[in-house]
């Protein structure tokens, strides 16, 4: 009877023992998981476009991304878009704010010279004689609307105090654009060594077109200089079907070049649509990139639509909880861009290192989501709270 006891004794003390370990067992932490895959492409039939048969091309959305390209994606001749990179560093390292004309530069006999010198070997120029004072505002329009290889020099020997140096910074600035196509090895682009891409072209441009002098003289489709008189934007599409830029490009080695923008609305957002066409020749190689251009924008504008992959409380990500029920983990933001049929959507999930409870509204992790070159990084959150687990659970599981 004693040994009975004893032995009942014995599994009291056990089963306590053994339920005292459980109790004290640390609970698994909380971890969050993908709840949906976020690695898509916008449905629809692919955008077509009419793309030039030479050369090379490409557009894109601005801050969106590229909607394609064509023809072989290697450096070329480029003339007169060097200019884009010469306007840019200008007003880069002397800004301007809308309104105001800037210093004043005193032309000198060396840049009646070089006037002179550009004309007699058949480059594109804008007259200057010597005492001529022209702000920069006025410099800069001559550079960009009637694109004044003479100009080009005169504003980066000013910026600079030599051409090479100027060009120097040209260069160094388009690598950290991360323009690797692309090289200069004149302002103005004359040169048939001055090489870039349309992909490249694209990128500069929307990096020039932020700066708010630039954009408001590319849209210029005319403007008066003190002895030049009236001058004309060589970009004949300006003004025409929403394009407000950019600059136009010609050398019998270039080929016809231009890189254009145009305001665009999809789903009643504005947007700025940024294309490039480089290399177009035959007889009229200009306005072969001018028509060009203008198909382009032609086929691209009705594509554009309203892109919408995540809205405001999407459960993005789960919480699994082992003593109940998972808890959705939802997104504060919604993202809605313009874009195309074929854009690219992927997500990547990161999640934050968690303990054993939640708290409602708790931040649980990250969504990171691209949408065509666009990112968005999303904070979720738990739509519920997580307590600790009752004493049968933890006699049980724990």
């Amino acid at each position: 009877m004693r040994r009975v006891a004893l032995v009942g004794l014995g599994l009291v003390v056990l089963v306590v023992a053994l339920g005292a370990v459980q109790l004290l067992r640390p609970l698994p932490r909380l971890r969050l998981v993908s709840a949906q895959s976020l690695d898509f492409t916008v449905r629809g039939a692919p955008v077509t476009v009419p793309w030039p048969r030479g050369g090379q091309a490409a557009v894109g959305v601005d801050g969106v991304g590229l909607i394609g390209s064509s023809g072989p994606e290697q450096p070329q001749p480029i003339g007169s878009l060097a200019k884009i990179m010469t306007a840019y560093l200008i007003l880069r390292d002397h800004p301007l704010v809308l309104g105001a004309s800037g210093p004043l530069l005193t032309m000198t006999p060396a840049d009646v010279t070089l006037y002179r010198a550009d004309r007699a070997a058949g480059q594109s120029v804008v007259p200057v004689v010597a005492g001529e004072q022209l702000s920069e505002f006025q410099l800069l329009v001559g550079l960009l609307l009637p694109s004044g290889n003479n100009l080009a020099t005169t504003l980066g020997v000013w910026d600079a105090g030599s051409l090479p140096a100027f060009v120097a910074r040209m260069n160094q600035t388009a690598g950290r654009l991360g323009l690797t196509g692309t090289r200069y090895a004149d302002a103005s682009g004359d040169s048939s060594a001055t090489v870039s891409t349309a992909r490249d072209e694209i990128v500069l441009a929307q990096a020039a077109m932020a700066q708010p002098v630039f954009a408001q003289i590319v849209a210029m489709p005319q403007a008066t200089l003190p002895v030049a008189g009236t001058v004309y934007n060589v970009n004949a599409l300006v003004t025409h079907d929403g394009v407000v830029g950019v600059k136009t490009g010609y050398t019998a080695t270039a080929g016809g070049c231009l890189v254009f923008t145009a305001r665009r609305s999809a789903g009643g957002r504005a947007v700025l649509v940024v294309g490039a066409v480089l290399g177009q020749q035959g007889l009229r190689p200009l306005p072969a990139a001018l028509a060009a251009s203008r198909a382009i924008l032609a086929a691209v504008t009705p594509r554009l639509e309203i892109v919408a992959p995540v809205g405001v409380g999407a459960t993005l990500g789960r919480v699994p909880v082992p003593w109940g029920t998972a808890v959705a983990a939802t997104s504060r933001r919604a993202v809605a861009v313009v874009g195309w049929s074929g854009m690219a959507v992927r997500g990547v999930l990161s999640a934050r290192r968690l303990g054993t409870t939640l708290r409602a509204g708790q931040e649980v992790g990250t969504e990171t989501l691209t949408v065509g070159g666009r990112r968005f990084t999303l904070p979720l959150v738990t739509a519920g709270a997580v307590g600790h687990p009752g004493l049968r659970w933890r006699l049980l599981h724990g």
